[in-house]
């Protein structure tokens, strides 16, 4: 979205653009690492990695996310009881949540539409379908 230009092109403007915080949940470093290499692709954003589910309930009780990429298969409470807290939680209870998971089965999916997630993209990635998904729910085009 192009806006009217307000000031010379010699200054710059006084306001920066909002960083779109990114939650990212994966129990294996390189998934993490890949995810957030990925995610990198989509302009201002501030990624935040957590490898544990006690580490991602942690982070996503105590601040607000513009969207959250979060596994299913995580030793600890597992996926879907972060799923559940994070839809409980205050500071995200309407935060776009997107799962990257192997499970590709529709029984899963749908447990997990039923709790209100905005994508589900099964492993492994395409890049470029990942980045077009967060795109789709945060912006960033």
């Amino acid at each position: 979205m192009s806006m009217p230009e307000r000031t010379p092109k010699t200054q710059t403007p006084s306001k920066s653009v909002a960083r779109r915080k990114v939650l990212i949940v994966d129990d294996e470093e390189s998934m993490r690492l890949i995810l957030g290499r990925t995610v990198e692709a989509v302009p201002n954003v501030e990624i935040t990695l957590a490898g544990t589910c006690e580490e991602a309930l942690q982070l996503a009780g105590s601040r607000g996310f513009d969207i959250i990429l979060l596994d299913l298969l995580m030793p600890g409470v597992g996926g879907i009881a972060v799923l559940k807290a994070i839809r409980a939680s205050s500071h995200n209870r309407k935060t776009p949540v997107i799962i990257v998971s192997v499970l590709a089965d529709e029984d899963t999916k749908n447990v997990c539409r039923s709790m209100g997630i905005s994508d589900y993209v099964v492993k492994p990635i395409v890049r470029e379908s990942l980045v077009a998904t967060v795109k789709a729910h945060i912006g960033g085009g």
